[in-house]
């Protein structure tokens, strides 16, 4: 069946429409910027309401997955792979490509990599960013990620690292694989937003968290320790901007958020707002837009799609102090430390900047997008590499 195209089966990603989230809105935008048609994309869904659908051009599958905590994502996976494996099988398909994002089920994965040796089928993966770092894994966990990221690098045929920094420590971690690895960086946009500032839209959002435009500071995604928001909220309440800090996250029944609180004391400093999550594109892009900075605290994973995002939009950008965010941002952003007064004295400064100087770093910041993030680029690279 329809050997002529060349199938590519995208799993590890909650699907799409994309609703929030790095690798989702990847697929979404690999699928909606395609160009070539030579390519026929399989997109596996969580718990979709439909067990099988078109979007973008893209064949999705529904993957129904029980509530199992932590494993969750692990059995999602392995029944996406199956179902992969299985269609290709049925279908005759000759030289498909199974792209796995996250290094999840590498316990499991040499079993499946003898079927798809049999078939004919190519594993390539993404490895994501360093997961078995990340602060919301208890010890047992970050093992158990540490020796799956091992087996995935050992079973790809291709590893796509969507960071130079990530790319590095797999040649120098698992030489003794002789990883087959290529960098294809993460995408973002520079187009404005089709808000107005006087949409009513807008308008109520302000209104809600009595916020104005160009009077606060943004953060923008998954509120886990990892990306060091106690730093950002220590620093923040020992500063002396007039600004208002505002955090647009997830922490509904977040044990995270009330460690914090009684850690930092923050709901008492009236400066410091969370307003829950946004899920509309275009009123978040505008929010951006609206920020007169953006605070980035990630300090484990590849090249962060909140960053890029943050770059493409916020006229001020102002980064936490790694090689990833150093990578993407270059000179087009601030730089802060982990240490005591790093980020309250950067904010002070940024607080005092010329409108010249704003727009020297914002014009540097969507430089770097305009020539290496755009998605019209992402997406000619991974075309070629799929074809």
């Amino acid at each position: 069946m329809s050997s002529e195209k060349k199938q590519v089966f995208i799993i590890g990603s909650k699907g799409i429409p994309a609703q929030y989230g790095g690798f989702e809105t990847f697929v979404e935008k690999l699928t909606e910027y395609q160009k070539d048609n030579a390519i026929q994309y399989y997109v596996a869904c969580m718990n979709a309401e439909k067990k099988r659908f078109v979007h973008n051009g893209a064949k999705c599958f529904n993957v129904a997955v029980p509530n199992i905590g932590a494993a969750k994502a692990v059995y999602y996976d392995i029944a996406a792979l199956k179902w992969c494996i299985g269609y290709i099988k049925k279908h005759h398909i000759k030289n498909a490509i199974i792209y796995v994002l996250a290094c999840r089920i590498g316990p499991f994965i040499g079993h499946y990599k003898k079927q798809m040796d049999k078939l004919g089928i190519e594993l390539y993966i993404n490895p994501d960013g360093h997961e078995w770092l990340r602060a919301k894994w208890n010890g047992l966990i970050k093992k158990y990620w540490k020796i799956s990221e091992k087996l995935m690098v050992k079973y790809a045929d291709l590893l796509v690292c969507d960071s130079v920094n990530i790319e590095k420590y797999i040649q120098k971690e698992y030489k003794q694989y002789h990883p087959n690895t290529t960098f294809i960086a993460y995408g973002a946009d520079v187009t404005k937003s089709k808000l107005k500032d006087e949409d009513e839209k807008l308008i109520n959002w302000y209104q809600k968290f009595n916020v104005r435009p160009k009077e606060f500071y943004l953060v923008v995604g998954r509120f886990v320790p990892e990306n060091n928001y106690e730093t950002m909220i220590r620093e923040f309440m020992n500063s002396d901007t007039k600004k208002d800090f505002v955090l647009i996250t997830n922490v509904e029944e977040n044990k995270f958020y009330e460690e914090l609180r009684e850690k930092t004391g923050f709901e008492k400093d009236k400066r410091i707002k969370f307003v829950g999550t946004v899920y509309d594109q275009e009123l978040l892009k505008k929010i951006r837009e609206d920020a007169y900075g953006y605070l980035h605290g990630h300090e484990v994973g590849g090249t962060n799609p909140s960053l890029l995002e943050a770059l493409g939009s916020t006229q001020l950008n102002l980064l936490l102090d790694v090689g990833f965010n150093r990578e993407v941002a270059e000179d087009g952003a601030m730089y802060w430390k982990k240490d005591k007064n790093s980020l309250s004295t950067t904010l002070s400064n940024a607080d005092h900047m010329t409108q010249e100087q704003l727009k020297g770093f914002e014009e540097k910041a969507k430089k770097c997008i305009i020539e290496r993030y755009t998605w019209e680029n992402i997406r000619d690279k991974y075309e070629k590499i799929f074809l």
